[in-house]
């Protein structure tokens, strides 16, 4: 039996990043997100794992998690909402996306 990771694409009021989210699950591609608003579903063994979202050369920091047979793990992502950090993810492009766990 095997656990899903749904990820979704929150809309915020102004989000920088327009172009599509690829997924980066153990360091390794697992789809993308194209739209804001968009919501992906990938099944994943039960153990631990990393997950990270890039867009360009911008990107989420790493974030690990690790799941059980049969659980629902969800974070949610977005591009930086502020300028501030907009102008900060040039210099450090690790935190030009948000990648939260819910």
């Amino acid at each position: 039996m095997s656990a899903t990771l749904r990820l979704m694409r929150r809309h915020p009021l102004m989000e920088l990043r327009r172009g599509p989210f690829e997924i980066e699950l153990d360091g390794n591609s697992a789809g993308s997100m194209n739209k804001i608003d968009e919501t992906v579903e990938i099944p994943v063994e039960a153990g631990q794992h990393t997950l990270r979202i890039r867009a360009g050369r911008y990107s989420s920091p790493e974030r690990s998690f690790s799941t059980a047979d049969g659980e629902l793990v969800n974070f949610h992502t977005r591009g930086p909402l502020i300028w501030p950090v907009y102008v900060t993810s040039l210099v450090a492009p690790n935190i030009g996306i948000s990648l939260k766990r819910e």
